[in-house]
Order: structure tokens, then sequence, then C-alpha cells
């Protein structure tokens, strides 16, 4: 296996690292798995959380990019986090030809906050359609950059509206947001990946089935919303608590590794 760490801005949250498996002369990895890891959006937690899991991916023959981002005390929050997922995650089509990377297929794992980020990343395309111009402009998302293909979301936070009514992480969202959706309602709609509905890829809201953490609700009314759509996601509900899904010996987690694999086929 090799690792490779590169910069995607000038921050120190800035960055990835990317895990990639041994390839054939003349070969070229089938695809890129982007892991976004958890922490209700907080600076105490980082991508050390998910180092165990794009080592595990490689190690099964998948390229892997384990995103670091800002947070909501670190730079991030907002618009900080949002613009660093979409960067961090185009950074990818720099790499690509000296990591022979097939960035065409790329599929977004994210646990918790990191599941909102990656399926909110995934309705990039779909962001300039909700009539928030400013909220937009602020971001940035603009037109172009690499596509997310697949999402595999861990007990994601998916209906940013019900987390924060629930003050779920004693208001983690409102932390995020710069404040409440009394106050700001318009970045509250453009960062809820319910917002961006239907998507066109396939979306896995995996939910463990005893997460205290995040309740499955989360998941649960989301793949309800996008049940109208082409494409609606699927519910999948696995054994274990919150951190199994970040175990690479966890059940919880091999069912995550087993949808990714079939998304990147």
């Amino acid at each position: 296996m090799q690792r490779h760490r590169y910069n995607y801005g000038g921050d120190p949250s800035q960055w990835g690292e990317l895990f990639l498996p041994e390839l054939p002369d003349g070969g070229t990895h089938r695809g890129v798995v982007v892991v976004i890891h958890g922490g209700y959006w907080r600076p105490q937690y980082g991508a050390e959380l998910g180092q165990p899991l794009a080592a595990d991916l490689a190690g099964y023959g998948m390229a892997a990019w384990n995103l670091e981002y800002r947070r909501a005390g670190n730079g991030g929050g907002w618009p900080g986090t949002f613009q660093d997922i979409l960067a961090g995650i185009d950074k990818l089509a720099e790499l690509a030809e000296s990591h022979f990377l097939d960035v065409a297929k790329v599929v977004a794992l994210g646990h918790s906050a990191g599941g909102h980020l990656a399926v909110w990343v995934a309705g990039r395309d779909r962001l300039g359609g909700l009539g928030l111009e400013a909220e937009h402009r602020e971001v940035g998302a603009g037109d172009g950059g690499v596509r997310v293909t697949g999402v595999v979301s861990q007990s994601g936070v998916l209906n940013l509206a019900e987390a924060e009514r629930l003050h779920l992480s004693n208001g983690a969202v409102a932390n995020l947001l710069g404040g409440p959706s009394s106050e700001y309602p318009g970045r509250h709609r453009y960062a809820d990946p319910m917002a961006a509905l239907p998507l066109d890829v396939p979306v896995y809201a995996v939910h463990a089935t005893e997460d205290d953490d995040v309740p499955p609700a989360m998941s649960e009314t989301y793949v309800e919303a996008s049940l109208s759509g082409q494409v609606p996601a699927q519910l999948v509900t696995v054994p274990g608590d919150h951190f199994a899904l970040i175990d690479p010996g966890e059940p919880a987690y091999k069912k995550c590794r087993e949808l990714v694999r079939e998304l990147l086929a």
C-alpha cells in the first residue's frame, strides 16, 4: 500500500491522504472512495477517525482519499466546511494522472456529520436551483469539478431541520451554520441534504440499530423523502452502536465496505 498526503488549500486542516493499493503495470484504479469523518462538525475530531477505513479499503483493492476539512471552531462552519468538502474532492482531478485514478467513479463514505457532508456534496449540481443565490455564492459551489457518483452514509445526519429541532449534540447544527434557522433560514436550507432531493446518484443510508448518538430518524426521513425520485435512497440497518460503523473489525463496517465496492463496480 502507498500513502500520499496532499494539501488542497493553505489552512492546516485543508489536506487529504491518498491510500493506494498496488497496481499492475499499466493499470488504473477503479474509482476512488472519499472518506469523510464525523464528529458533529467540531474541531476536536479529525481525519484520524477515517484513517483506519481508508487503510482497510486500500487493503481490499480500492483507492481511498481520507479527507480533512475545517470544522466549526477552527475556520470552518459556514461556509468554510462546505467549501472544503468541494475543494477537497475536486483535488482528485489534479491527482488523477499521476496516481492512475479514475475520477469518473467517486464514492463518498461518510460517518455521522461526515455522512451529512457526503450526501450534501452528491447534490452539488442541484444546489444552484434552490433559489438561494446568496448562499450559493458564499459557498462557491459553481459548475464543474469532480462529481460524486454514489454515497454510503454511515448513521449520517441527513435531515438538518430535524436535527436542529432535536438539538442534537447540544446545538451542533446551529453551531455549524452560525446560528439557528430562524436567523439564517437560507443557509440552513442550502446545507440540508433534504433540500437537494431528488438526487440522480445512488445513496445507501446505513444506520446502526443501537445508535444513541444519531437517531435512526435521520436516515429514515431522508430515505422516505427520496422515494419519489428516479434513484431513491435505500435504508440499510446494521447491528452495533454508532462507532461500530467505523471499526473495520465489526460487521456494521464490513457491510459498508461491501456497499462501497458495489458502487464502484
